[in-house]
Formats: structure tokens, sequence, C-alpha cells
């Protein structure tokens, strides 16, 4: 957790700095546009990576003004423009609707169908904070974390693992997790791990160019000084793993005795950060890159180790998969 703040304050630090002398725009089609062109360009993490020319875009969409148009068409002019991103982390807010890129998932298989996992839990499963668990009847532990929002705590995971200790191996099933806080990624990684295993870097903006950013600063996993678990470990993923989902899973898998399997996660590895424009919608960016331990990009995603796809004919007789494939690793 504490890696996280720091990031979280020189972030902050940097982002409020650099706004200091902006130029000032006019609450008007023209100046709200221009405000939000501003703010991608100089602030956006990803547009050389992404090989984005965000000066052609700019010409695009500024066609598209006029200076009487309705605020519900400026909406969607700036939403379009800011699809160009391709990116889940930004989002544009305004009192009535949010604006925002949802096609990093929709484009895939779904791997995942929450009926089904519902019979692996069936109705006497266990709740610890955010996290679903019960022994499935071949001694294989199953943890089902729909979203990282929701917390988890130490005296959770004591209980869990506790419960846990007689397993061959545990099922950790992180699939249409959306992400949420970094902390509660952190807490539940930290306990697969006896030592401290370096699993990435970050780099901030320095300055309004595409490519001005810090040098790498290194991303830790601390091993946590509570209850660990020694034994197997899969994690399951699909493409809706996504944000803090991302980093669990990226730190995860430079652990020895954690095996990732299903599809491709979502990415989205840009700390977010937000600005306002000058009629008050708000703009939510991708401001800081978050490299794995070998620095390689994970904005679009990561590969698990074993790639399954759920089959219809498995979904038919409520079978999962891909669940099925973690037992028959654990157990082998």
């Amino acid at each position: 957790m504490k890696r996280h703040i720091k990031y979280l304050i020189l972030l902050t630090v940097v982002l409020f700095s650099s706004c200091i002398g902006e130029e000032e725009y006019d609450n008007s089609p023209q100046g709200n546009f221009d405000a939000l062109w501003t703010i991608i360009d100089e602030k956006y993490c990803f547009l050389d990576y992404k090989g984005i020319n965000w000066d052609s875009i700019y010409t695009v969409y500024q066609k598209k003004l006029t200076p009487t148009m309705s605020d519900e068409n400026l909406f969607e002019v700036l939403g379009d423009m800011l699809d160009e991103l391709k990116d889940g982390h930004v989002n544009l807010y305004s009192s009535s609707d949010v604006a925002r890129y949802w096609n990093w998932y929709e484009d895939y298989p779904r791997n995942f169908n929450e009926a089904i996992v519902e019979k692996y839990l069936e109705t006497d499963y266990r709740i610890a904070g955010g996290a679903k668990y019960t022994i499935l009847d071949d001694n294989v532990g199953y943890i089902y974390y729909e979203s990282f929002s929701n917390p988890i705590g130490n005296g959770n995971l004591n209980e869990i693992l506790q419960y846990m200790a007689i397993c061959d191996g545990i099922i950790i099933d992180v699939r249409n997790n959306g992400g949420g806080n970094l902390s509660n990624s952190s807490t539940l990684a930290s306990r697969f791990t006896n030592e401290k295993v370096l699993t990435g870097y970050i780099r901030h903006k320095t300055g309004k160019g595409h490519s001005d950013f810090s040098d790498p600063e290194p991303i830790y996993l601390e091993s946590s000084k509570q209850i660990r678990w020694q034994k197997k470990v899969v994690v399951l993923t699909n493409r809706h793993a996504y944000s803090a989902t991302n980093d669990f899973v990226n730190s995860m898998r430079y652990l020895p005795l954690v095996t990732t399997v299903g599809d491709q996660t979502g990415g989205g590895s840009g700390m977010p950060f937000s600005s306002e424009l000058p009629n008050g919608w708000s703009v939510r960016y991708s401001a800081s890159p978050h490299f794995d331990a070998e620095m390689n990009q994970i904005e679009f995603g990561i590969d698990p180790d074993v790639t399954v796809n759920m089959e219809k004919n498995d979904e038919d007789k409520g079978i999962d998969t891909i669940i099925e494939t973690a037992r028959k690793l654990i157990k082998n």
C-alpha cells in the first residue's frame, strides 16, 4: 500500500505543478474543446506508445463544432474524440452522462458465466470482505473476488487461508473484476510470496511533451508478515479483468507457485488522474504508465500462462471450462 501512496503523492505534485500558468479557456464549445484537447495533449501518457496523431484528431473533431451547438451535441463530439485513445481509464463526466470506451473488452469472448460460478460456490459459501470462498469437492479452495473496490483486510485473509489450510491448492477467480483499489490488490498478492519481489516500474509525466517522463521507478510486492500460502495457486483471468486487477495479475505471475489461466486481461495500466473543463465537466485520463518487471507495457493486457476459453458444450451443462482446467492443474 505504501508504494501506491508514494506514487499518488508524487503524481499529484508533478501534475499540480504543471497546472501553474496554464492557458485559460472560455466556456464555449470551442473553448471547452480546446481545453480538453490540450489536457490530453500535455498530460495523457500513451499518445506516443499508441501511435496517436493528436494534432490530426484536433482537425477532424474541431470541424464538428458550431458556436450554438447544444451541450448534448458537444458532449457527443468530445466523447467521440476521447474514444480515439482506446482507453478504458478515459472518461468525460457531465451531470447527465459519462462518456466511456468499452471496446477493450466488448470485442472479446466473455469467458465468464455468473450463474455457473454460483453453482460452484453453492449456497453455503463463505464471505470475507470482498471475497466469496468455498472448498470444492476435490479439496481445491475457490475464491471469487468480483471487485477490488470491495475491501479485503488482513483479518479476512487470515480466516480464508486458515479455512483452506487443508486444500491442495487455491483458485483465485478475478474474471470480470474491473479493478478498484490498488491497495486491495497488493494486500491479497502479498499472501503468496515469502520475499520481496520486483513486479514492475512506473513513470510520471515531467513536462508537456508526449515523451516527457521521469526515469522508471521500481515497484515491489512486499511479503505479508501474517499467514502466507505455500501451495499451488491458479489465477483465473478474462478480458474484463482490468486496471487494479491487471496490476494484481501482473504481480501474481512473478510468484513461483502461481499459474494464470483463461484469457488475456483487459489492461488499463495507466494510473488515472482528473482535470476540469471550463463548463464544469471533468475528464479522467491515464497519467502515469505502469510497466512489468522487464519494462514491457501492459496497457493492452497480460497473456495467461495457459490460454483457455469457455466451451459452449460445457457451459450448456453448467460446467466452467476455465475452473475445471484450474482444478486439473492443481490436482496434477
